[in-house]
């Protein structure tokens, strides 16, 4: 008897490892089924062929963004990504109108670029350069950490800190606190502290894996 609870027992603690580790952070992309993924037209559920063998692939999924079903507003956000040459993509969160996600929501900037501007891998786009450059050479795999809480975003590729913003400081439609123009005719800080997040389809193939989110609520 001794064993047969003890197989059980073994069981559920599996069960519990495949849900969520002991910080709440949970894999919400198998790498087999675009279940919980749609895109941001119509809210359509995601096509198994956006599935590929290197992971999920934005690109022509019938929508600008492919975006996980369930909104969020504080969390940690880690996923692995790799470019194909002259990609343009990026990650969207917390949008509040999956019809205008450019005006309600903050992209995370990912390029096939090596640069340090407001549009280069790990900018908040348009709106923060990202200090350094820390994206590896195309074809090669890389780590990507959004971290939202408040009116905070950091972003971290391949475990160094690039870029961090706080949008409170965004008061005045379309420039930044230094007084210099931005894109966008919006308060920053007054858009959504809470949405959708997703990852874009600006043209190009791309692939997103190992997707995993804590949620700090």
């Amino acid at each position: 008897m001794r064993k047969v609870w003890g197989g059980l027992l073994g069981g559920l603690l599996t069960i519990g490892a495949l849900g969520a580790a002991a910080d709440g952070t949970v894999s919400i992309f198998d790498g087999k089924s675009p279940q919980g993924w749609i895109t941001n037209k119509d809210k359509k559920p995601l096509a198994q062929a956006n599935v590929q063998s290197d992971g999920l692939n934005p690109h022509r999924s019938g929508g600008y963004i492919v975006v996980h079903d369930k909104p969020r507003g504080d969390f940690v956000l880690d996923f692995d990504y790799k470019l194909s040459k002259g990609c343009n993509s990026g990650v969207f969160i917390r949008v509040g109108d999956l019809k205008n996600p450019v005006y309600t929501g903050l992209e995370i900037a990912i390029d096939d670029t090596q640069g340090t501007g407001v549009h280069d891998t790990g900018a908040i786009y348009d709106l923060v350069a990202p200090r350094v450059n820390t994206q590896k050479p195309l074809g090669e795999w890389n780590h990507m950490t959004i971290s939202a809480k408040g009116p905070k975003v950091e972003v971290s590729v391949n475990g160094e800190k690039v870029s961090e913003i706080n949008v409170d400081e965004f008061s005045e439609p379309g420039k930044r606190p230094d007084g210099s123009m931005h894109k966008f005719k919006v308060a920053i800080k007054d858009l959504p502290r809470s949405g959708y997040f997703g990852f874009q389809d600006h043209g190009q193939d791309c692939w997103y894996k190992n997707i995993k989110i804590q949620s700090l609520d």
